[in-house]
Formats: structure tokens, C-alpha cells, sequence
């Protein structure tokens, strides 16, 4: 799945986000595109699981 991160610019923010959505999901692989501010996931969590997951780290998203 795709999310639009519009907050994310930095690998600092990509190494939250992916905490983020690791800590739903240990396995979740996260491939981040710092310049179109979307990362890709690849996870058992559901899409409305990880959106909340990562609005409470500071980073709102949308599943694309």
C-alpha cells in the first residue's frame, strides 16, 4: 500500500515514519520517495491502522 506524507522531507522524518509503522507491524518493509513525499508499505496492518499510527507520530498521511 501507498501513503502521501506531505510532512515528511528529511530521512529523519522517513526513519519516524518507518518507527511508526514498525512498531504495528515488525515486518512491515518501508520504501520511502523523500521528493514525492510517499512511502510504500509492505505490511499485515491495515491501511486505517497505519494512517492512525502515523497521525500520532506527528505525520499525517493518505492512503493513495
Amino acid at each position: 500500500m501507498q501513503f502521501q506524507i506531505d510532512s515528511m522531507t528529511c530521512g529523519g522524518c522517513v526513519r519516524s515514519v518507518t518507527k511508526a509503522i514498525q512498531a504495528l507491524d515488525a515486518t512491515a518493509q518501508v520504501s520511502a520517495d523523500i521528493p514525492a513525499h510517499t512511502v510504500q508499505v509492505q505490511t499485515t496492518a491495515t491501511p486505517a491502522a497505519v494512517v492512525t499510527a502515523l497521525e500520532e507520530a506527528g505525520y499525517p498521511a493518505k492512503v493513495l
